[in-house]
């Protein structure tokens, strides 16, 4: 599995296996960590410091803030209404459908396993419980578990999500 000429890597980025990843035409911030068989299709974002944890997914249109934990085996979905053939039969291509992007906002955490529908937004300082599918936004600051995931509590510590950038240059924006 490559990592593609295309893929923009910030500094420091650590991926632990490179040989066991699939990464092309994405952007991965500074001081990221990468795990094993994980895949980052072109077009997604990754900010800064995060961790992406081994056998996720992270599909076009996925846009993760500064700070942010994927756990093991995350799904990111970024088709509403997903098939293999156009209504004539043929085998489906880029203009059969329409891509639906998603948000992750700073400092959230998913826990693994968990399935992220697309065209939502993930609060900043929210966190996902494992096992979790999430089908609407998800407040800032809140955690959600279920399925359908649903608010458990609003958090009372959201500082990840209020504290200062460090570098504004690594953060990665729509």
């Amino acid at each position: 599995m490559p990592i593609k000429d295309d893929v923009v890597l910030g500094r420091d980025v650590r991926i632990l296996h490179p040989e066991l990843v699939n990464l092309y035409g994405c952007i991965v911030g500074d001081e990221s960590r990468i795990g094993t068989f994980v895949e980052v299709q072109a077009g997604a974002k990754i900010g800064a410091r995060c961790k992406l944890s081994s056998h996720s997914f992270i599909c076009e249109g996925v846009t993760i803030e500064d700070e942010v934990f994927i756990g093991h085996g995350v799904m990111f979905t970024n088709d509403k209404h997903p098939r293999a053939t156009a209504v004539d039969g043929r085998p489906q291509q880029a203009s059969d459908w329409t891509l639906q992007r998603t948000h992750v906002g700073r400092g959230a955490s998913i826990g693994s396993n968990a399935t992220i529908l697309c065209g939502v937004t993930i609060g900043a300082g929210a966190l996902i419980g494992a096992g979790s599918v999430v089908t609407k936004d998800v407040p800032a600051g809140a955690t959600v578990a279920g399925i359908p995931a649903r608010i458990m509590s609003a958090a009372e510590n959201s500082a990840p999500a209020d504290r200062a950038f460090s570098s504004e240059a690594s953060r990665v924006t729509n």
